[in-house]
């Protein structure tokens, strides 16, 4: 499985955000997330517990300063310095003043490239982490289905998660981030079936994200069950949306 033991790392290619820059600013041995989910790239939380420390704010500074100052003297194209790594980034205490200080050394050294979070949401009633999600460019926030229990069997949250507090959290953007839902084939339940598409629809509408991404597994997953869908077979799950006029990426 998918690990990562820098601060920062690449630019590498993504199939969302071009040319990425990636922060992790979790532990680097193993993986430290409020979710377990059962398509993670980085395995299972049992299988890749972390060291507990996170990197403080002055080493992701330096870490930051040093890499993106050595990558623009040579020349090479940034689209978006993204935190997403080894599980979940809102979970690193120092979070807000992280956001700031990317965005201090962004304006300088990669003006044009975008800031990007991959967050699960469930840490926006945490004080400064939805203040900081909203000064960036692009907070990529997950809901990946409709009820509690469907999210149980997908995302498997640890303590107390409730999807009407998520959206409760998600409306003060406004509609001002982008939506990433996952689709996938396991045995274990049906995100396709009209019922969950149609609590789906009425969270899109409820939320009005100015932007929706729509993907499917594409690495090596924990639960080997597990089964990709169709770019084909997505744009036809989202039709109703798209025909509604969502901006709606889908990407196999």
């Amino acid at each position: 499985m998918l690990h990562f033991d820098e601060i920062v790392f690449g630019p590498i290619v993504s199939r969302r955000l071009g040319s990425s820059l990636g922060v992790n600013i979790l532990p680097s041995k193993g993986k430290l997330c409020n979710f377990d989910c059962v398509y993670c790239e980085c395995g299972w939380n049992r299988d890749g517990i972390a060291e507990r420390r996170f990197p403080r704010l002055a080493e992701v500074e330096a870490a930051l300063k040093d890499k993106m100052e050595r990558l623009s003297d040579e020349g090479v194209k940034v689209d978006s310095i993204t935190f997403s790594g080894n599980g979940e980034p809102t979970l690193n205490p120092d979070f807000p003043q992280i956001i700031d200080a990317t965005l201090r050394f962004r304006d300088t050294f990669f003006p044009c490239a975008k800031v990007s979070v991959l967050s699960n949401a469930t840490m926006l009633g945490r004080p400064g982490v939805a203040a900081a999600l909203k000064k960036i460019d692009n907070p990529i926030l997950k809901i990946d289905a409709s009820d509690d229990d469907m999210i149980g069997l997908i995302n498997k949250p640890s303590g107390q998660y409730r999807l009407k507090d998520v959206i409760d959290d998600l409306r003060s953007f406004e509609g001002n981030f982008i939506l990433q839902t996952m689709f996938l084939r396991s045995p274990d339940f049906d995100q396709s079936s009209s019922e969950a598409l149609s609590r789906w629809y009425d969270i899109v509408r409820e939320l009005n994200p100015r932007e929706i991404m729509v993907y499917t597994i594409d690495r090596e997953t924990p639960d080997k069950r597990l089964e990709k869908y169709s770019v084909e077979e997505m744009t036809a799950f989202v039709q109703p949306l798209l025909d509604e006029g969502f901006k709606i990426q889908v990407r196999g």
